[in-house]
């Protein structure tokens, strides 16, 4: 992709699009390009011989337009750095229950690209350890798209999201509610409870806080930028 490409393409394929079309469109191709530059440029130049960047000249940078809001996740060896850190921290954290709660979501986001308010919403039920070599997570509340309301989807627990999952419901569930079998038990419970006794479901404050006291601890450099959806992006590279 040269200038003279986005010519062509904004000058007359884009001419009498919208407004906002017309803005939209250069400010995804400059935050793309973005990403390629600070994230794959060497890699890039490696493996082309030619050093990435923007199409984009001053006669088709978008203009009025806001600084893109880039967000680039960690690198697989800064997740690795995140999970091992805050895995040891379980053996002598004041809480292990809710720390392991909030450790087992966040590599569950991780892994499979779960959102944080699909994984407060999951019951015991919807994990199909029968389905697929490793077992999937009927996701019942998954995100919909231009008003459609919430889609459902099934997700295969790959990348060692099954032994995440098999060692926190056999060592970890217990401890916040004693009876697997009740309908609609939450996959991941509140320490509080409802009035029958059993566990309220987790908020996502408590996961996104658990998150951001890790990342403090263990990933210093990212601080609080590394929220529940920039993890999730991790698992996507």
């Amino acid at each position: 992709m040269e200038p003279a490409d986005a010519d062509v393409y904004f000058g007359k394929v884009l001419r009498n699009s919208p407004s906002g079309t017309r803005l939209a469109r250069p400010q995804a191709l400059t935050t793309y390009f973005m990403f390629l530059e600070l994230r794959h440029k060497v890699e890039l130049h490696r493996m082309t011989g030619r050093v990435v960047e923007c199409p984009l000249d001053e006669m088709n940078r978008p203009r009025g337009a806001k600084d893109a809001a880039l967000r680039i996740p960690p690198t697989e060896p800064e997740v690795g750095t995140l999970f091992t850190g805050w895995s040891g921290e379980l053996a002598i954290c004041r809480k292990f229950a809710l720390t392991a709660r909030n450790y087992t979501a966040a590599k569950l986001m991780s892994q499979v690209g779960l959102r944080v308010s699909e994984a407060c919403k999951l019951d015991l039920d919807d994990i199909k350890w029968n389905l697929g070599r490793f077992g999937k997570l009927h996701v019942r509340h998954g995100k919909g798209a231009r008003g459609s309301g919430p889609r459902e989807r099934m997700v295969p627990l790959i990348n060692g999201a099954d032994r995440t999952l098999r060692w926190f419901i056999e060592d970890v569930w217990g401890q916040f509610d004693d009876d697997h079998t009740r309908p609609g038990s939450p996959l991941f419970p509140s320490e509080r409870k409802n009035a029958d006794g059993s566990s309220r479901r987790v908020g996502d404050d408590a996961l996104r806080g658990g998150l951001k006291d890790a990342a403090k601890a263990h990933l210093p450099g990212w601080g609080e930028q590394l929220t529940p959806h920039v993890l999730r992006l991790a698992s996507t590279l």
